[in-house]
């Protein structure tokens, strides 16, 4: 296999653009020996002739024309890739992938992500909502770089941190005899059928572990894998429902009265996760930090 280097290839395409050897290696600010060298360790390296030599000047040989052209492809294609690599570095270019639980997804995030655009226009932005379990494990397992998502009990192979604290309130239908009171409490609905998320979510364990240290059971009637979809059931009527205030404009938008859930002990923290093991990429880094230096934008 032939080892030409960079400069090599660098050398004969000066030489084939100069009439003789000692101009191409003050171009090159080369002495013509070492050039000469060069040119001839490249040529024994190809197994023939670039170079037709006379005393008067040098011609390329017909095997060394033809390479001309390939020659100037690679540099051209050199030269590109390493402009590509420092317009992703200087953050010219490049794509940043997240992932948000849904309820963030449809709140915080537009405003997060219309700010942060205007000053780096060049990034392309995927983002993915899912429910919170899912933001960790793409998150883990190198789907997305950068998660929002409620804190999780469990931060192995993550970094958390923290941009503001949320609490919960309960949503109810308009006609529900709960709808006028300013604030519930966990006694007022517990008798009242309940709609919940499933068994798997964190959000059903925190909900259900908290009213059983209360010493209370609730009445749950149908389970839903998305807080849409649970806004849906309590909206036909199905039951109540405790969710995040996050999701207080998706909800009122359906045209259901949500109302603070006095003392509910779940207020959980909001924030960004990334993985810990590995660097991020430029955008990725940059946008953590940026998050960071401007989260009491983003507050509640």
């Amino acid at each position: 296999m032939t080892n030409i280097t960079f400069r090599q290839v660098q050398a004969f395409i000066c030489v084939a653009r100069c009439a003789t050897f000692a101009e191409a290696a003050e171009k090159m600010f080369l002495s013509q020996p070492a050039l000469s060298s060069a040119i001839k360790k490249m040529e024994i390296q190809l197994g023939g002739d670039l170079f037709s030599r006379t005393t008067r000047k040098v011609e390329l040989s017909p095997e060394g024309a033809l390479f001309l052209p390939v020659a100037l492809r690679l540099m051209n294609d050199w030269e590109e890739a390493f402009s590509d690599l420092h317009t992703l570095f200087s953050l010219g270019r490049g794509k940043l992938s997240i992932a948000a639980m849904p309820s963030f997804a449809a709140g915080q995030l537009p405003q997060i992500l219309q700010l942060y655009q205007a000053e780096f226009a060049n990034i392309k932005l995927s983002v993915a909502d899912i429910v919170m379990e899912l933001v960790y494990k793409e998150v883990r397992e190198a789907r997305v770089e950068i998660g929002f998502t409620f804190e999780h009990e469990r931060q192995e192979g993550t970094i958390f941190h923290p941009l503001f604290t949320d609490d919960f309130m309960v949503i109810l239908p308009s006609a529900h005899p709960l709808a006028a009171l300013p604030s519930i409490q966990w006694q007022d609905i517990v008798n009242y059928p309940f709609v919940a998320m499933n068994k798997s979510s964190a959000m059903r364990g925190w909900i259900e572990s908290h009213v059983q240290l209360l010493g209370f059971k609730l009445n749950v009637v149908a389970e839903a894998g998305q807080l849409a979809t649970l806004g849906q059931f309590v909206k036909h009527g199905l039951g109540v429902s405790v969710v995040p205030c996050l999701c207080l404009e998706q909800m009122s938008s359906k045209g259901l009265v949500c109302i603070p859930l006095k003392n509910s002990g779940l207020s959980k923290r909001v924030g960004m996760v990334k993985i810990s093991r590995s660097n991020l990429s430029v955008a990725a880094d940059t946008f953590w930090q940026w998050v960071i230096d401007n989260q009491s934008k983003f507050g509640q």
